[in-house]
Order: C-alpha cells, then structure tokens, then sequence
C-alpha cells in the first residue's frame, strides 16, 4: 500500500514541489498551507509521516502541528522543515524526529525520508505499538458469478440492399405481343389475298364453250 505523508506549509511553492517529488517516489501526499489546516488534517487521516514548517501564522506554528502528531493514535513519524537552523537539543524538545533544512537535494531529501520511516517503524515495534497502514484499502468488489455460456447461434447477415424480385419468364413483355399481334395481322390479309389473277383467268378459260349457234 502506499505511504502517506502530510505536509505543512505556508509556501505554496514548497507545497507543490515536495509534493511532485514524493508523490513521482511513491508517496500518496497531502497538503496543508497553514497550522491550522494541518491540525484539522491530522484528526481527519492517518499518515505515517508529517513533515512541517516551523514558522507559519507565527514563529513558532509548527509546534503545533507537532504536538497534534504525537497526540495521535496512530503514531506518525514526525520531521521539522525549515531554512533556519534550529539546534538538535530544541527540535528533539519540540517532539520532532528529524530536522530537514531547506533547500535540500532530491536524493538527499528522499533518503531521509526513507530512514526516518524506517527507523520510527523499529521503534513503534519495539514498543510493541502497531503500525496503522500507510493508506485505507479499497472495499473489495463483490465476486460475480461467472455467467453461463449459452449455446452460439448462427446469425445470418441480411443485406439492407433489397434485390428486386426477378420477373416470371410467363410474362411476356408488351412490345413482343403487339409485334406478333402486328405480324399475323398482314399474313392473314395475304393468305385471304392468295387467290392470285391467274387462278381466276384459269376458272374463265375453264368453262366449257357454249354451242355455237348456227348461221
């Protein structure tokens, strides 16, 4: 699970840079631009470590801010952040576990910070305090029932283009009936017509010759 820290300062671009630098290490960070807010914070949450400014609303606000830490429950490892340097017997009176001078290197800073956690964890061990976790685990999701597998049907993709229905060959197209209806209507005509000229020139000639009347 992952650390969390609380930070107490009244620069804002202090704030945002320690918290970028812890959160990029690891660290779930909370802020706190004043020693009000931080006392407010540290009844609200549990953190493993508090690391505060000395001189905020007053000189001396992060006392506050410290005594509020070690009247906690849950024990967080404590460390006094300031650019005035403050002798070891004051910060140690002060309840503080550790003094970090600032502006400090990255990598410095970082393994402090590691150390100090390290070492407040011994020490909550050896007196037999248990350590609260770094940050509340997630509820769990209920468990669903792997769901049943039915049965795949085959699905026929349907074509959204209609195809136009094909014509029966029965029907026939109007211009082929009106062009036969066109053709017998002369063929009759002639067949009625096929009695030709000579036929009937033949029927004259034909008729057997009448008698000759005598003279």
């Amino acid at each position: 699970m992952r650390r969390r820290i609380l930070l107490v300062d009244d620069e804002v671009a202090v704030l945002l840079t320690l918290k970028a630098v812890l959160e990029i290490s690891g660290f779930d960070v909370d802020t706190a631009a004043s020693a009000r807010e931080g006392v407010s914070k540290i009844h609200t949450r549990e953190y493993q470590m508090l690391i505060t400014d000395m001189r905020m609303e007053h000189d001396v606000a992060g006392v506050e801010v410290i005594k509020a830490a070690r009247a906690a429950a849950y024990h967080p490892a404590v460390a006094l952040l300031t650019a005035f340097p403050v002798a070891e017997e004051d910060w140690q009176e002060m309840g503080a576990d550790q003094l970090l001078v600032k502006p400090m290197h990255t990598r410095i800073l970082l393994q402090q910070i590691e150390d100090l956690i390290a070492s407040h964890e011994r020490k909550l061990a050896d007196l037999g305090i248990a350590v609260s976790p770094a940050s509340e685990p997630e509820p769990a999701s209920p468990k669903k029932s792997p769901a049943k597998k039915l049965p795949a049907k085959k699905v026929v993709a349907k074509s959204s283009k209609k195809v136009p229905p094909k014509k029966s060959a029965a029907k026939k197209s109007p211009t082929k009936t009106a062009a036969k209806k066109t053709a017998t209507k002369p063929a009759k005509k002639l067949a009625r017509k096929a009695k030709s000229p000579t036929k009937k020139a033949a029927k004259k000639t034909a008729k057997p010759p009448g008698k000759r009347k005598s003279k």
